[in-house]
């Protein structure tokens, strides 16, 4: 075990810590099947110069450090481990500018992803990724898992709006990658390399991110569909005429199910699938949503509903923004998965999971980001008893492999962490898996960055 008092003399006042209750309250995210170790110290950094020190330190000690932002991630990636240090970027929470001329803004890691788009809009300017999280998420964490979002489909994932990263390597030195410019291909593509590492390869202090010109308000529609096979071709149908929309989203019966419980929205019975469509195309906004209604008409939708207004999209909106608060008032464990599956096998994907859940027995329920493929199956289970447990992993690691065996990914948005990480090594092939670990080693040769994460 190590001597905070080592590390509370690099470190100015206050920013070490290690109260069991403290250290307890910290020492994971909100992952499940992903155990957490007992961390012998918490770090509170306050700026770039705190970071170094500890990594610094850390090197030459051999000493892992879990990098951590607001630990609302879903892979077990901010979570300690026995002896470990916690390093905390929570309190790096400034907007340091925003500038309209360029369309970017330069923030720390600890700037939460809903305060940041709210004072760039407050400049006319809108800043698109936009994870479900994005109340409490904060734009370092983002930027760790490349976090997406409802407006994916148009606008792409956090790597999209990435231009430049400040990060401090294993061994303590500050490394700036990227560019304020449009424009920029000098050497390596390191801000890439660095999107997505979940802090295996540097801890992120700085984040300079592109916007766009705020948009016009959206116009809303949801569909029905008795049949999941509708909603699907839907999907493909839609995007296919050229259609762009902001939002496209999917949920299953069952997740409708439990946002009617909780909020009694007047959605109609005996559905399979419903889809929500957005368009902030302004005046070209109706026609966008009447080409979806037509497209959804077509292929078997019971019941569209488009609205005239945006407070009514507000309203439709809520559905799918309490799928999460939804799914925990079911009163059970969940297993929150990731998938990402071409378009034309969203059906296969969504009848596989029922499957799924009759083979094993438990529930399985789906929602997520329809229209770039990107699904959030949730593996529903009671942890007090050991044999759904038990049935519940198994559920999990079916649903990996079916969205391999569908040319899939295990992760479009939710990251590896502990979660995943032998999977990973079933979705790269053996030359991709050496590239990835010549990388870890040749940036964090005493691997004391986020170790046993991400790679297998």
């Amino acid at each position: 075990m190590i001597s905070t008092d080592a590390l509370r003399e690099l470190l100015p006042e206050g920013r070490v810590f290690d109260d069991p209750d403290v250290l307890a309250a910290h020492s994971r995210d909100r992952a499940t099947f992903c155990p957490a170790g007992t961390p012998a110290a918490l770090v509170r950094a306050y700026d770039t110069e705190d970071v170094a020190a500890v990594l610094k330190w850390a090197h030459e000690n051999r000493v892992p450090v879990v990098p951590q932002g607001a630990r609302s991630g879903l892979s077990g990636a901010a979570n300690a481990l026995d002896g470990c240090v916690l390093l905390s970027l929570e309190k790096m929470d400034a907007i340091l500018d925003i500038d309209p001329d360029e369309q970017l803004a330069v923030v720390q890691p600890g700037v939460v992803n809903g305060v940041l788009a709210a004072a760039v809009a407050e400049k006319g300017l809108f800043y698109p990724p936009d994870p479900g999280s994005r109340s409490i998420s904060t734009i370092g964490g983002n930027v760790s898992t490349n976090a997406g979002g409802m407006c994916c489909v148009k606008y792409g994932v956090t790597g999209d709006f990435v231009r430049g990263l400040e990060v401090v390597l294993a061994d303590g030195r500050v490394m700036r990658t990227g560019r304020r410019t449009a424009k920029g291909v000098a050497g390596y593509d390191l801000t890439r390399l660095m999107v997505g590492a979940e802090g295996t390869l540097g801890v992120v202090t700085e984040v300079t991110v592109a916007l766009r010109p705020a948009s016009a308000q959206p116009l809303t529609a949801v569909a029905f569909f008795p049949e999941v096979a509708g909603s699907a071709r839907t999907v493909s149908g839609y995007l296919a005429e050229g259609y762009q929309p902001s939002v496209l989203e999917f949920m299953d019966a069952s997740s409708v199910k439990a946002v009617q419980q909780i909020a009694d929205l007047g959605f109609p019975e005996g559905m399979a699938a419903m889809l929500l469509v957005q368009s902030d195309r302004g005046a070209d906004a109706p026609a966008d949503l009447a080409a979806f209604e037509r497209v959804a008409r077509a292929m078997g939708a019971a019941e569209v509903v488009v609205s005239d207004s945006a407070a009514e999209g507000e309203m439709l909106m809520q559905a799918r923004r309490l799928v999460g608060d939804a799914h925990e008032k079911l009163g059970k464990a969940l297993l929150i998965d990731d998938v990402c599956v071409p378009r034309r096998h969203l059906v296969d994907l969504v009848e596989g999971l029922q499957r799924i859940a009759e083979e094993h027995r438990v529930q399985v329920l789906c929602s997520g980001h329809a229209g770039d493929g990107n699904m959030h199956p949730v593996v529903a289970f009671d942890d007090g008893d050991a044999d759904e447990t038990a049935r519940a992993q198994k559920a999990f690691d079916a649903i990996m492999q079916l969205g391999l065996d569908l040319g899939g990914t295990i992760t479009g948005e939710h990251g590896i962490g502990q979660l995943k990480r032998e999977w990973l090594g079933r979705e790269l092939d053996d030359a991709g898996l050496w590239a990835s670990r010549a990388i870890k080693a040749a940036l964090d040769p005493h691997n004391v960055l986020n170790p046993t994460r991400v790679l297998p």
